[in-house]
This record gives structure tokens, C-alpha cells and sequence, in this order.
């Protein structure tokens, strides 16, 4: 029987109980830029939910949310290695290349897993380490595990994990969960596909090469750039959720429209594009700029909260 590319790659990985790494490796573990939206996205729900926390219980839980989604990051890490192997993007990842070997990635995420989720519990509030627990076994079991080698819808799905430490960090300072905690979570998952799409598009011979069923190579790239595209659109009422909710206000409203309908017309542009050289260009502008839109959309909430700006008056 014909081995696929994942168990090629597992051949190759190091079967030695303890890697080379330093300090750096085991951060690199942690999928740091990944964090830092995880961490930002975090204090916009704490900041933004209704009441008050003590700022060292506030602090706790960032610091919580920050080691779960480290977690995350470790164990993702850890059962991704071979796929990670073989693509040009992911092999100098800590485990592939033998600095971190994979049972100390599955030790060290699964001790910041249950550490993180243990404080949360113990110094904030038991509803918010729950969420936490939920979001840690939705990224690493159900996204990582099962929906990512399985269907190219993973991204639409499993993009749930990343939208949910807002909702966490707003159950941490409210103990409770709202609309407008709901309202965040959809904001963040609405951009995942567009997002991760785009980044799709112009690594798709790495996915292809690992087997893992991303969007352009299951269902074609006119497809994919017309999911990019209907999917941009859709983050216009996924936007505005934060107003409809009371969360945001006019200084949202204003900029955040513009911030949108440049972002779908990058997508339009995606969608357009005909050549592969001009497609690649046009997703490669499009993703960056995506990065840049939900940090800004997610600043834009913060800056009312801390400055006490009006915010529009819930709908909902």
C-alpha cells in the first residue's frame, strides 16, 4: 500500500526522547504571533465587558488565556510534525528539525494546558477556565486532530478556536457571557476563512505536498477566490454585530466601515486576478492586510473603552 506524504514525513522526524533546543525553541513552541493576536483579542473582552476586574485578577487571566493558547500552540506542534516536515513554511519549526523532540512538546503543551486552565479556575472564575479548557481541546482535538486532515471546510470550522479568547476574557471579568462577548467571537470568525484562505492560495503546493485538504486544492482556486470574496462581504454585518450589541460605538462605525470595504475590495481584486503570478500577488496583499484589519478593528473597540467614548445603544 502506497504510504501518504504525512507518513513519509513521520520516517524522518528524530526518535530520540530529548531534542537540542534552547529557550527559543520551546517560545518558538508557543507560536508567539499567534499569541500576540490571542493575547490583544483577550484585552479587548476584558476591557470591553460589562462591570469591573481587580487589574491582578485581569492580569491572571491574560496570563492564562496567553499559556493556554502557548498550549495550543505545543500541542499543535507536536501532532503536526510530519505535515509540518514537508512544508517550506512549517520545517524549521522546533520539531521537524529535531531542537524539540516530540514527547517534550507533548509534555510542555499538555503541562501549560492544564496549568493555565487550573489557575484560571482558581484565582478568576470557574466559567471562564471552562471556556478556556473548551477552546484548548477544540483547537489541538477537534481542528487539529480530525478537521484538518479531513475536510477543506477546516478553516471555517476550527476558526472557532481562535475567535474564542475574547469570549473567555469577557466571562473572566463578567462570569458570565453576553451578546456582546458573542458579537467579538463572530467578528474573529468571519475573517478566519478570507484569511486563511488567501494564505491558501499562494502556498498551495505546500498543502498539496503534505495532503492536507486546504480550499484550492480540493475544490480549485476560482473557488476558493470565490469563497475569499463572498466571505469578505460577509464580514460587513459580522462587523457591525459590535455596534447592534452596544460594544462599539461611533468611532467604530466610521472607521471600521473603511477598514472593511478595503478589505473586500482586496478580495474583489483576488477574485479578479487571472494569471497564477497575479493571483499569488493579489492573495499575498490581501492576507497581510487581514492581519492588519482585525488588529485594527479590535483596537478600535479598545480605544472607545479606555477613553470612555459613546457607544451606540444595544439593539439586541
Amino acid at each position: 500500500m502506497a504510504q501518504r506524504p504525512a507518513e513519509l514525513a513521520t520516517e524522518t522526524l528524530p526518535t530520540t526522547l530529548g531534542g537540542q533546543g534552547d529557550v527559543a525553541d520551546f517560545v518558538a513552541l508557543l507560536k508567539p504571533r499567534v499569541m500576540s493576536l490571542v493575547v490583544f483579542s483577550a484585552v479587548v473582552g476584558l476591557v470591553a465587558a460589562p462591570g469591573s476586574i481587580h487589574p491582578w485578577l485581569g492580569f491572571v487571566a491574560i496570563l492564562c488565556i496567553a499559556l493556554g493558547a502557548g498550549a495550543s500552540g505545543a500541542l499543535n506542534m507536536w501532532y503536526d510534525a510530519d505535515i509540518d516536515a514537508l512544508m517550506k513554511r512549517t520545517a524549521s519549526r522546533p520539531v521537524p528539525r529535531g531542537a524539540v523532540s516530540p514527547q517534550e512538546a507533548l509534555g510542555f503543551g499538555l503541562t501549560l494546558a492544564i496549568a493555565s486552565v487550573l489557575m484560571l479556575g482558581l484565582f478568576v472564575n470557574v466559567l471562564a477556565a471552562a471556556l478556556l479548557a473548551f477552546t484548548i481541546f477544540f483547537y489541538v482535538v477537534i481542528y487539529t486532530m480530525w478537521l484538518k486532515r479531513w475536510t477543506p471546510q477546516n478553516i471555517v470550522i476550527g476558526g472557532a478556536a481562535g475567535a474564542f479568547p475574547p469570549m473567555v476574557a469577557w466571562a473572566a471579568a463578567a462570569n458570565s457571557i453576553d451578546l456582546g462577548a458573542i458579537a467579538l467571537f463572530l467578528l474573529i470568525f468571519f475573517w478566519t476563512p478570507p484569511h486563511f484562505w488567501a494564505l491558501a492560495l499562494f502556498r498551495e503546493g505546500d498543502y498539496e505536498k503534505a495532503g492536507v485538504p486546504m480550499l484550492p486544492n480540493v475544490a480549485g482556486r476560482p473557488e476558493t477566490k470565490k469563497q475569499i470574496l463572498l466571505y469578505s462581504i460577509a464580514l460587513l454585518p459580522a462587523a457591525s454585530l459590535p455596534l447592534l450589541t452596544g460594544t462599539a460605538g461611533n468611532l467604530y462605525a466610521i472607521a471600521g466601515s473603511l477598514l472593511t470595504l478595503n478589505f473586500i475590495r482586496l478580495a474583489m481584486a483576488v477574485f479578479k486576478a487571472s494569471a497564477r503570478e497575479n493571483e499569488d500577488k493579489a492573495s499575498k496583499k490581501l492576507f497581510g492586510y487581514s492581519i492588519i484589519w482585525l488588529f485594527a478593528m479590535l483596537l478600535l473597540v479598545l480605544v472607545e473603552h479606555l477613553l470612555a467614548l459613546p457607544l451606540w445603544t444595544a439593539v439586541f
